[in-house]
C-alpha cells in the first residue's frame, strides 16, 4: 500500500476521531483508572492496570480489576497504610508471568516511591525532556529498596534498546489532556510533545505498511523513529495517534 503523506495524515486524523471517544474505554485497560477520581487513586489504578497489560484484553480487565479490588478500591490508601496480613491477599495474583511475589512488591516499592520520592509523577518527571532517561531513573528508583530478582523484568528499560510499550501507553494516559474523556490529563510537569508512541505488534505493522516505520523490529530505536514520522503530522501531540495505529490494527485488522 503506497499512500501521500496527505493522505496517511488524512487516514490518521480520521482514526484518531473514530476511537479517541469514551466508548473506546469500556474495552481497554484504561477502563480501570477511570473507576477513580483522586490523582494518587488513578495514577495507581493506571500504573498497575498497563503493567500487566499483554494478552487478551477481557483478561488484563479482569486481572487488573481483582487487583484494584484486593485494595478495597483505595489504591493510595492501601499503598501507603496497609499491613503485612493485607499484602498478603496477593500471595496467589496471577497474570501471566506477573505473580504474586511481584503483586506485592509493586505494591511496597510506591510506597517507597510515594513516601521518599514524592509520587509517581515526580520520579517520571526527573527527565522531562527525554523519556528513555526518564523511564529508566524510574526503574532505577523503583527497584532501589531490596527486591525479587525477578520482578524486574516487568518494568522495561529503553537503556537496552526495550520499547516500553506499556510504560509510554502509561504516560499517555497521564499526561495527554485533550478534553476528551479517554487520557487523564493529570501530569503537568512533563509536556506532551515529549512522549513517545507506545509500539506494539499492532501498532508496529500497521505503522510499516503505512511507510512510516521502516525499522523490522519492535525496539527502542523503532519508537524513536515512529515518534519522529508522527511529529510531522503533529508536533505537539504525536502520540494521538497511537488511537489510530491501535484502532486500525486491533479493531480493524488494517
Amino acid at each position: 500500500m503506497t499512500l501521500t503523506n496527505h493522505e496517511i495524515h488524512q487516514l490518521l486524523n480520521e482514526k484518531y476521531d473514530q476511537f479517541n471517544r469514551s466508548s473506546f474505554i469500556e474495552s481497554d485497560p484504561i477502563s480501570i483508572p477511570h473507576l477513580f477520581t483522586k490523582k494518587e487513586d488513578i495514577e495507581i489504578a493506571g500504573f498497575i492496570s498497563a503493567t500487566i497489560a499483554w494478552g487478551q484484553r477481557k483478561t488484563i480487565i479482569k486481572n487488573a480489576n481483582s487487583f484494584v479490588e484486593s485494595m478495597d478500591m483505595e489504591p493510595f490508601d492501601f499503598v501507603m497504610n496497609h499491613n503485612q496480613k493485607e499484602l498478603k491477599r496477593f500471595a496467589d495474583f496471577k497474570h501471566r508471568t506477573f505473580n504474586g511475589i511481584d503483586a506485592q512488591y509493586f505494591i511496597t516499592a510506591l510506597k517507597n516511591i510515594y513516601t521518599k520520592h514524592n509520587g509517581l509523577e515526580n520520579v517520571f518527571a526527573q527527565h522531562p525532556n527525554n523519556m528513555q532517561q526518564s523511564i529508566a531513573n524510574f526503574k532505577r528508583i523503583f527497584f532501589e529498596i531490596n527486591h525479587p530478582q525477578r520482578t524486574q523484568k516487568h518494568i522495561s528499560d529503553p537503556l537496552k534498546n526495550s520499547a516500553a510499550k506499556r510504560i509510554n501507553m502509561y504516560l499517555r494516559w497521564m499526561v495527554r489532556n485533550d478534553k476528551r474523556g479517554v487520557d487523564f490529563g493529570l501530569w503537568n510537569k512533563i509536556a506532551t510533545k515529549n512522549l513517545m508512541c507506545p509500539l506494539d505488534v499492532h501498532s508496529g505493522n500497521v505503522a510499516r505498511k503505512l511507510g512510516i516505520l521502516k525499522r523490522t523490529q519492535d525496539d527502542w530505536k523503532a519508537t524513536v523513529e515512529l515518534t519522529e514520522s508522527l511529529k510531522q503530522f503533529d508536533n505537539n501531540d504525536p502520540v494521538k495517534y497511537d488511537f489510530s495505529l491501535f484502532g486500525l490494527g486491533v479493531f480493524e485488522k488494517f
